[in-house]
């Protein structure tokens, strides 16, 4: 494809400018709260906003656009988004609060707090390598995809530019750097998304020509029967495991809220960052769709839906300034896994196992040592996706899902129960990946949800029986972090009113798109 000169200002501009601020703001980073926390002084917008620009990716608007031209699934896949936003309002209402008043730098070290120190070891090692195995490799795969199918830049070669240009400035800044490019390439993305979806819109004759030519993909409840997104699955079964799981219990997610300046502020951040995921479908999966009523015939693979749209859609000049955006949507889940990912290794293993006298500044140096190489690890693993058959984005669910249910088992049981002991949790997660496992093998055209939730109430009964049987003390383990946030802590009325207004939202757009 021909490039303009104003699309090439346009990407380098954009990426000097994104690197250059957040550089600019990580500066003089030298403690671990500051490095791995952004000294806990972040405030609700920027949360919301880096909370979405870590989880939209290329991988969505490769994989999710993907699964909208499919006629299989349609619309019906943006559930993993609005399920996704009344998941969020049970952290923010639930998790969270117990999280910050903890004094946590991780997820895992909270299984400490509650558990002992080999349940929380366990969850760190599952966390490192899926990030690395699953995660960050399907995230440098699908950016890599997209600079191949608009640009004709190899996949090996878009990987490295990918894994090296975002690596390196969160090596460098921490978290500060990652949630200052998230709020710039994430603005850039919505807005980006938006036009595309508008472009569509005209080019196919606008929304009743939208609708008449959609051919059944703007259905969100499918049928009981279907092989991956049946509705009992989506509404009351194991659509929520994995979403708890990544909006309340998954570091990558959660580390942003754990900077918060105060609890009120970690809430509104994560409510609007639900707010936005109500919107995501309509700038990812309804370009997915138009996609198929212009040029269905000429793709052959539905993960090119949303590059083959741009190419065909953005007149010079915007090409460009959408490659910045796609570029950066990929940066800025890359870096905050990146950093969530050494922020695990250096908190949850090198310090309790290697260097328990760990001071503030070496923790901070082997945190960007740790970065770097977990980098190149991903990109070295990045082209095995390419062998995944049933689409990326669902690749990207099924195979999480070898620990999500018992992960998620492990810390709801644990907080409502106070006699669940800690060999209860850690074999737990263990048995989690035979029986999730088993259920695949076995019953391979059963939609995978559902082998989520029978794992997660296997577990459950699991978990069950042992604590009936040798039951635990009931005593929690401490952190020696000091905590500064109230231990008084009552709800907020703007909270609430927050919470009740975007679940009337989720209902209202199901009851619409039925």
């Amino acid at each position: 494809m021909d490039f303009a000169i104003i699309d090439i200002i346009a990407f380098v501009g954009f990426l000097v400018f994104v690197i250059g601020v957040s550089l600019y703001v990580s500066r003089n980073k030298e403690n671990t709260e500051d490095y791995f926390l952004a000294g806990r002084s972040l405030s609700w917008w920027v949360i919301g906003l880096s909370l979405i620009a870590s989880n939209i990716s290329t991988e969505h608007f490769v994989g999710m656009a993907g699964q909208g031209f499919r006629g299989d699934i349609g619309l019906a896949i943006a559930s993993f988004e609005w399920i996704a936003a009344l998941a969020l309002i049970v952290v923010a209402l639930y998790l969270l609060p117990k999280f910050l008043q903890s004094g946590i730098y991780t997820i895992p070290e909270y299984l400490e707090y509650r558990y002992d120190k080999k349940t929380r070891t366990l969850m760190s090692v599952f966390m490192l390598v899926f990030y690395v195995c699953i995660t960050i490799a399907t995230v440098l795969y699908a950016g890599a995809f997209a600079l191949k199918e608009i640009f004709d830049i190899s996949l090996i070669k878009g990987v490295w530019m990918i894994g090296l240009t975002g690596g390196l400035y969160t090596v460098y800044g921490g978290l500060k750097a990652v949630v200052w490019s998230d709020v710039i390439q994430g603005t850039a993305l919505l807005l980006g998304g938006m036009l595309v979806t508008y472009l569509g819109m005209v080019e196919i004759g606008g929304w009743d020509a939208f609708v008449e030519l959609s051919d059944g993909r703007l259905h969100t409840v499918l049928p009981l029967d279907h092989p991956e997104l049946p509705w009992l699955a989506v509404f009351l079964g194991g659509m929520w495991i994995p979403n708890l799981f990544y909006f309340g219990l998954n570091q990558f997610i959660t580390q942003r809220t754990l900077g918060a300046k105060s609890i009120v502020e970690g809430q509104k951040g994560v409510l609007f960052g639900a707010s936005i995921k109500l919107l995501i479908p309509f700038i990812i999966v309804f370009p997915g769709i138009i996609a198929y009523e212009l040029y269905g015939g000429q793709i052959a693979n539905g993960d090119a839906a949303y590059p083959t749209l741009i190419t065909e859609l953005l007149p010079a000049g915007l090409v460009g300034i959408m490659f910045a955006a796609l570029f950066g949507a990929t940066m800025s889940t890359l870096d905050s896994l990146l950093n969530s990912a050494a922020t695990i290794f250096v908190i949850d293993i090198y310090k309790p196992f290697i260097n328990k006298n760990i001071s503030s500044s070496e923790s901070v140096r082997i945190g960007r040592i740790s970065t770097f190489f977990l980098m190149i690890l991903a990109c070295l693993w990045a082209p095995i996706i390419s062998q995944f058959e049933g689409g990326l984005y669902l690749f990207l669910q099924l195979y999480w899902g070898f620990i999500q249910p018992g992960v998620v088992a492990v810390f709801f049981l644990g907080l409502v129960w106070k006699k669940v002991p800690s060999n209860a949790a850690f074999w737990a997660m263990l048995l989690n990946i035979p029986v999730y496992g088993g259920l695949l093998w076995a019953f391979p055209n059963i939609a995978f949800l559902h082998h989520m939730a029978i794992t997660f109430l296997f577990v459950l009964a699991f978990m069950s029986i042992y604590t009936y049987l040798r039951p635990g003390s009931g005593v929690k383990h401490h952190t020696t972090i000091p905590v500064k946030y109230e231990l008084d802590y009552k709800l907020q009325p703007v909270v609430k009113i927050w919470a009740v207004a975007i679940f009337i939202a989720t209902v209202s757009l199901y009851i619409i798109f039925y």
